[in-house]
């Protein structure tokens, strides 16, 4: 099977996945019901201001200082954090005394290699990595295409499967995997693998996590959210991507404020909206020139442009 006959597949299965969300909107407005309401967060993940290089503590202030109602930590910075001498419960009382939660959490265990001895590893860390950030009230991490690939495809059954143990060790610690994939990725690198995925754990905890940018980059398009329920999306990653680069050559460094390129941002506000439940919307960029500005401005700017559009 190729690519192209792969994608037409998870096409089909990510339809399936939809069908009981769309008809239970109908239901909805058979009986003149309102649509479940969104509960919008507003969060930041300091990959936004890493460039500028203050530290977890100073990127914690600029975050509550901006006016986020959370974080999305890296779990590199967090041990980096406990190896300069600093506490677990230090850093959970700092992020509480400025009024923040952490939402998720940004690791790079390799769980989707092809590769079972660099899988069994994985999930050691995976597990390490999980119960260090439920330390600090963290109650997610991310689950991304990361891994060493020896074969030309990904197995998605094999990645399903995976995926269901990654859930149930999130039961296990309190932090639940999101499965996110890349745009960039050779193997995991649509929305529509990640569907087939999900359905795949068949599990009632799958999450994923979608990114504008990579939704753009891998060649998803958007008209794929509205056929995704509440449920299954807790945390979206925020961004924009420019017109003036081929996509399959833009990098993570493109992108740019949410609203400042090409993407349908109305649109993909009206589709989450319309999904209902919690949406954590985390706002993501490793643009350079942020990098070089003034971290508390760039916080500032990027916050009121999400709520420019998801208002």
């Amino acid at each position: 099977m190729n690519r192209r006959e792969s994608i037409q597949l998870m096409s089909v299965a990510a339809a399936a996945m939809a069908m009981p969300h769309l008809g239970c909107s109908t239901a909805h407005k058979r009986a003149g019901q309102e649509p479940a309401k969104t509960d919008f967060r507003y969060c930041l993940n300091t990959s936004t201001i890493m460039g500028q290089q203050l530290g977890l503590r100073k990127n914690i202030e600029i975050a509550a200082r901006a006016g986020y109602d959370g974080l999305e930590l890296w779990v590199r910075d967090v041990q980096a954090f406990l190896d300069e001498g600093n506490s677990l419960q230090s850093l959970h009382e700092f992020i509480r005394d400025n009024g923040l939660e952490v939402y998720n959490a940004i690791g790079f265990a390799p769980w989707l290699a092809d590769n079972d001895e660099v899988a069994v590893a994985a999930f050691k860390q995976m597990k390490q990595e999980m119960e260090m950030m439920a330390a600090i009230g963290c109650t997610r991490i991310a689950a991304p295409a990361a891994g060493s690939f020896e074969k030309p495809e990904l197995d998605l059954f094999l990645a399903g499967e995976r995926y269901r143990q990654l859930i149930e060790l999130g039961r296990q610690t309190g932090v639940m995997p999101q499965l996110e994939f890349w745009g960039a990725s050779r193997m995991l690198y649509h929305i529509g693998q990640t569907l087939m995925i999900a359905a795949v754990a068949n599990d009632p905890d799958v999450k994923i996590l979608p990114d504008i940018y990579h939704m753009f980059r891998g060649g998803s398009g958007f008209e794929s959210l509205k056929m995704l329920s509440g449920s299954l999306v807790e945390v979206f990653h925020i961004n924009d991507y420019p017109g003036n680069i081929p996509r399959e050559e833009q990098t993570d460094a493109d992108r740019v404020f949410p609203g400042d390129g090409e993407a349908p941002v109305q649109q993909i506000f009206n589709d989450l909206a319309a999904m209902g439940g919690l949406k954590i919307l985390s706002l993501e960029l490793f643009n350079r020139t942020y990098w070089e500005q003034d971290a508390l401005v760039v916080a500032e700017t990027g916050l009121q442009k999400m709520k420019d559009i998801f208002h």
